[in-house]
């Protein structure tokens, strides 16, 4: 286990559990609205997402914005690791491994049909460097991936540097208020 990285994930924690919700919301409307304008966006047709938890970048109003225009593929756990099911709407959501919703529609299988990624994590860097919770999936998951990967993250949760591994994977680019 490497301790500064359990260290960072500790404190990170912390400062976004002292934010409010309303913080949470704008900066999370911020942070989606610069994605928006972003080329990579306008050009992508599918798109990588996932499905927020309470103390993550917020993506459930964007996703349900979106999903009418691009197709949007949200993660699922399955034994240990991601698989990508097509998002339709709030219907097609249930309560997966860790809490978090997943839909329950078909598995996405064609990895190099993604346009664009928005990865959660709980810190960055500027230098792209990512620190997820912990279980590797996205580390996994990312190295098959050709991609725009773009992590997005609150305030609090940019650091100067992230300690990283050979194994984790970078962002192209990390967007934050």
């Amino acid at each position: 286990m490497n301790t500064q990285k359990e260290l960072l994930r500790k404190e990170i924690r912390t400062k976004i559990n002292q934010l409010s919700g309303e913080e949470k919301s704008f900066q999370s409307s911020q942070i989606f609205d610069a994605l928006e304008r972003l080329p990579e966006f306008r050009r992508a047709n599918i798109i990588l997402m996932y499905w927020s938890l309470p103390n993550e970048v917020s993506t459930h109003d964007f996703i349900e914005k979106w999903s009418v225009l691009k197709t949007i593929l949200l993660p699922c756990v399955e034994d240990n690791h991601l698989v990508l099911k097509h998002y339709k709407d709030n219907s097609c959501l249930s309560v997966g491994r860790f809490n978090i919703c997943e839909p329950a529609t078909e598995e996405f299988l064609d990895y190099s049909k993604i346009d664009l990624c928005i990865i959660p994590g709980l810190a960055f860097d500027k230098h792209g460097n990512r620190l997820g919770k912990g279980k590797g999936f996205y580390d996994i998951f990312l190295s098959n991936i050709k991609a725009v990967k773009i992590g997005v993250c609150f305030d609090v949760q940019l650091v100067d540097n992230v300690p990283h591994d050979d194994w984790d994977r970078k962002m192209d680019l990390i967007l934050y208020p």
